[in-house]
C-alpha cells in the first residue's frame, strides 16, 4: 500500500500546480534567483520554506543530519558543493544555518554508544564534536534535555565558523557582500532565536524587530 505522502504527489500535479503554473513556468524559463542559502537539519519536522514563509525559487536549501558544514579542508561533498554553487553561481548574499530543539543528531552526540551501529552517522557527527566538548565543559550541570538544547545552539555557532573556511564565503565576506545568520527553531513553541554576533548569544526574534545577525556584511582587509 502506498503511503499518503507518496499518493499526495499526484494531487500536487492535478490540484496545486495548476494554481501556481505561471510561477513555475517563469522559473523554468528564467532560472532561479534565490536570495538566501539555508542549511538546516534533515529532521522531517523542520521545514525551512515553512519557517521562512517562502515560495518556489526564493531560498536555496541544503539539509543534512545536524545542519553541519564540514570545514572545507577536511571534507568535500554535497554540502560543500551546495555552498559553492549557491554563492558563486546563484549569488546569494545571505546564508542561514538553522538548528532546532529535540535534534536527534545532538542527542546522539551526547550518547556516543547510540552511534556504534551507525558508522557513517558517527563519522559525520565528528564535525560537531567541538560543540559537544564546549557543552560538556561549559555546561556541566545541565540535565539531558537542556544539554541537547544547548548543544544545538553551540553547534550552530561552530558550523558558522566552519562555513567561513569555505573560499567562496570567505571572499564574499571580505568584500562586504555577504551576511551570515545562525538560527534556532523551537519545535514546541514555533519560536525562533537568532545568534547576535555582537552579544555572542542567541536572542528571541521579536515580531517587527530587526533580525539579529551572526556576521554582518562589512568590507574587510587586514593587510
Amino acid at each position: 500500500m502506498q503511503s499518503s505522502v507518496i499518493s499526495s504527489a499526484s494531487r500536487f500535479r492535478t490540484e496545486v500546480f495548476p494554481r501556481r503554473g505561471d510561477l513555475y513556468r517563469h522559473l523554468a524559463q528564467n532560472g532561479q534567483q534565490p536570495k538566501a542559502l539555508v542549511i538546516s537539519c534533515a529532521d522531517s519536522r523542520v521545514i525551512p520554506e515553512e519557517i521562512m514563509q517562502s515560495g518556489p525559487g526564493e531560498i536555496f536549501v541544503c539539509r543534512n543530519a545536524g545542519n553541519i558544514v564540514p570545514p572545507t579542508a577536511q571534507f568535500t561533498g554535497g554540502v560543500s558543493a551546495s555552498i559553492e554553487y549557491a554563492v558563486v553561481v546563484l549569488g546569494v548574499r545571505d546564508i542561514v544555518i538553522c538548528g532546532h530543539s529535540d535534534c536527534g543528531a545532538m542527542k546522539a552526540l551526547l550518547q556516543p554508544d547510540s552511534l556504534k551501529t551507525m558508522p557513517n552517522v558517527q563519522a559525520w557527527l565528528r564535525h560537531a564534536d567541538a560543540a559537544r566538548c564546549v557543552v560538556c565543559e561549559s555546561y556541566p550541570d545541565l540535565e539531558s534535555k537542556a544539554a541537547a538544547r544547548a548543544l544545538a545552539m553551540e553547534n550552530v555557532a561552530l558550523q558558522l565558523n566552519h562555513l567561513r573556511t569555505h573560499a567562496s564565503v570567505a571572499a564574499r565576506l571580505a568584500r562586504g557582500e555577504m551576511t551570515l545568520h545562525g538560527w534556532f527553531f523551537d519545535l514546541e513553541t514555533g519560536g525562533l532565536l537568532a545568534l547576535d554576533g555582537k552579544e555572542e548569544r542567541f536572542v528571541e526574534v521579536a515580531e517587527g524587530a530587526e533580525m539579529p545577525v551572526a556576521v554582518t556584511a562589512a568590507e574587510r582587509r587586514v593587510a
